[in-house]
């Protein structure tokens, strides 16, 4: 399970003890047998796997019907996940057809009903209340340690399959970016670079000293806008949040959407020659 997963556990864990339910787990996939094997020690009361053919590849369609079904499995009230691409394309939908309240990007559960989130591009953390029966939500995967073990949680298969070819989307293909360099939001040490950097060849500076370090890399969104590099690499607020022991802002202002992408870093290096960086 990827790291953001984990910290959807362990949110699922702190809401279960202030509400005194139960934590569900639901793996939805295709040959996701090991997953439900590596996710079922972590104090959950059963883990339901919705393993079919049709969830091969993500749709946002199918994957909402897996999410309802695995909830309707659980009797769940709750449905959440890590804040990921993926739970913020799909979950929108689940509330919409659960007709349940959302909250997204949670940073602290308050009480069984209560959640703190950000605002502003994290300048405002406002705390929030869900009122309905039914709620979901997702939760910032930097602001949740990994889970704590403990338990054997029985694994259930939910049946349930989707006819793809009645759905208005279709899959077409799927490209990864590889790469040998940690992914930004799990490496411990992430350089990241700016318009300062002056030209596209000079992020090769960026790439080596994340190599001498056993890295990531990441980017301002101007950078990216201007074709340096790929979209991919960006951290902000329409990018990816990163939370490492150790941030490089090499050539960066520091405006504050590219701040809400990285203030959680533990330890931040500013290399600028602007004193206002």
């Amino acid at each position: 399970p990827k790291k953001a997963s984990l910290a959807g556990i362990t949110f699922g864990q702190q809401l279960s003890a202030k509400t005194g339910g139960e934590l569900h787990l639901a793996v939805i996939g295709s040959g996701v047998g090991a997953v439900a094997e590596a996710v079922k020690g972590y104090g959950a009361a059963k883990v339901h796997v919705v393993d079919n053919a049709c969830f091969e590849n993500y749709l946002a369609e199918s994957f909402t019907t897996a999410a309802l079904a695995a909830a309707e499995a659980a009797g769940a009230s709750f449905i959440a996940a890590g804040t990921t691409s993926t739970s913020k394309d799909f979950l929108p939908r689940v509330a919409a057809r659960w007709g349940a309240s959302m909250a997204s990007d949670i940073l602290e559960v308050v009480d069984a009903n209560k959640f703190k989130r950000p605002m502003w591009a994290g300048n405002v953390v406002a705390t929030i209340e869900l009122t309905s029966d039914k709620k979901v939500a997702t939760a910032r995967p930097t602001e949740f340690d990994a889970p704590v073990a403990g338990g054997d949680a029985a694994i259930s298969a939910v049946e349930c399959s989707v006819d793809l070819g009645s759905l208005k989307t279709s899959f077409v293909s799927f490209k990864a970016i590889k790469s040998e360099r940690p992914d930004a939001t799990a490496a411990d040490v992430v350089v990241s670079g700016g318009r300062g950097l002056k030209a596209a060849e000079n992020y090769k500076l960026i790439e080596d000293l994340a190599d001498k370090l056993g890295g990531g890399v990441g980017a301002t969104r101007a950078i990216c806008d201007a074709g340096w590099v790929p979209n991919d690499l960006q951290i902000g607020q329409t990018g990816k949040v990163v939370a490492p022991n150790l941030y490089f802002a090499i050539g960066i202002s520091g405006a504050i959407q590219h701040l809400a992408g990285m203030k959680g870093s533990k330890t931040i290096v500013a290399i600028n020659k602007d004193e206002e960086a």
